[in-house]
């Protein structure tokens, strides 16, 4: 058993909590401290780790990365997984260099190519890896010519914002005229033309779309480790399917996945996404952060977080290749716990309520992560809660 290691997880997904147990869960049975914070006082995050502080609001990303510096000293951190103001903080990798804090993210270049979705998908087109046909549209001339465009070729467009993650501000164009089909049933990603020009006709702010077509399922994920030498440790995909999810390990897949990863210097732990188009994989998005979903990947016999840790540390974990491809699976929601008393708190090795008790009061039903699921969209921007995995039959 080696020394304590101390991680610090910054404003992150709820998802996160898993990451953390795989940190605790290492093989090498490391004594792992974990520091969470966050602007939500009932994120999960907060209630696994061994202390928590709720973030500050509104801080620039040059007062953020002060911030994030005094954490780092007034905890000891020896490991930092940013997720906000991951472009900020890794400008300033040699002042938490000088702190003994090692940062768990890529290059500054790196992660900066990744920041606008154009560019990115300009720079990966330079090194041969095949991406979708795609409309820079600021105005709702671009949009309806890239519309038209696209439908004339037999695609069903749809838009994202050029910068930006998780799927938010995604939308398919349709050219259905609103009505109670779409009031019906859940929400959907589906938006009439008409209402989108007239949307962009009135309002005050330009926008920074890019338009493409909608692309096809599988969706595959695939979760890279690359070391600081630049070469990949680990790269395994994961499939999503509608609501049935799996692992691969095919090449038209991980192999530009390992070529960008290689190329670009996405050191550490980075999700790289493709999807279809008729029948060829191209590249959807790349995240350069560790992914909500990195923890399935113990199906397959991988600790993923705990491997980056020891890479950030200086440490070789040698090439992570799955020793099986674990079932086909769904994703359930499920509960976690939430802090019962306001931050900071240093946590107890006795258990504590989830919730405080208040006569006659119910408790609020805020400790599950998220709502279940509707069926999946026809979209690529779906996220899924990752809290509990149930294997399925296979296809």
């Amino acid at each position: 058993m080696g020394s304590r290691v101390r991680v610090w997880l910054n404003r992150t997904y709820a998802e996160n909590v898993f990451f953390m147990d795989q940190l605790r869960s290492n093989p090498q049975l490391r004594p792992v401290e974990i520091h969470a914070t966050h602007g939500d006082p009932d994120s999960p995050v907060l209630a696994a780790a061994d202390t928590a502080a709720m973030e500050p609001e509104g801080l620039s990303p040059a007062a953020y990365v002060e911030y994030a510096l005094d954490q780092c000293a007034r905890h000891s951190i020896d490991v930092f997984v940013p997720v906000l103001h991951q472009a900020a903080i890794v400008a300033h990798r040699a002042e938490f260099a000088a702190l003994g804090t090692a940062l768990l993210a890529p290059p500054s270049e790196a992660v900066a190519v990744f920041l606008d979705k154009a560019t990115a998908y300009q720079a990966v087109q330079a090194v041969g890896v095949p991406v979708p046909p795609w409309w820079r549209v600021r105005t709702e001339e671009e949009l309806v010519s890239a519309v038209e465009t696209l439908e004339a070729e037999g695609h069903k467009a749809c838009f994202k914002p050029a910068a930006g993650a998780g799927g938010v501000g995604f939308r398919v164009i349709t050219r259905a005229p609103f009505s109670l089909a779409h009031l019906n049933g859940f929400p959907s990603p589906y938006v009439p033309l008409d209402l989108v020009v007239e949307a962009l006709r009135s309002a005050e702010e330009s926008v920074d779309w890019l338009v493409m077509p909608l692309l096809g399922q599988p969706e595959v994920s695939v979760d890279c480790l690359t070391a600081p030498d630049g070469r990949v440790r680990m790269a395994v995909g994961r499939t999503k399917n509608g609501r049935r999810r799996g692992f691969t390990l095919h090449p038209s897949f991980i192999e530009p996945a390992r070529l960008l990863a290689e190329a670009f210097g996405l050191h550490y732990l980075t999700n790289i996404q493709f999807r279809m188009l008729g029948e060829d994989p191209v590249l959807m998005d790349v995240n350069t952060r560790p992914a909500g979903g990195l923890h399935q990947l113990s199906q397959c016999g991988i600790n993923a977080p705990w491997a980056a840790v020891r890479l950030a540390l200086g440490e070789e974990p040698g090439e992570m290749v799955p020793p099986l491809l674990g079932q086909d699976y769904t994703v359930l929601a499920g509960p976690r716990p939430v802090r019962p008393v306001s931050l900071p708190q240093q946590r107890t090795d006795a258990p504590a309520p989830t919730l405080p008790t208040l006569p006659a009061v119910p408790a609020p039903a805020h400790a599950t992560e998220a709502a279940p699921a509707p069926e999946p969209a026809p979209a690529h921007a779906s996220k899924a809660s990752n809290a509990t995995t149930a294997a399925i039959a296979p296809a």
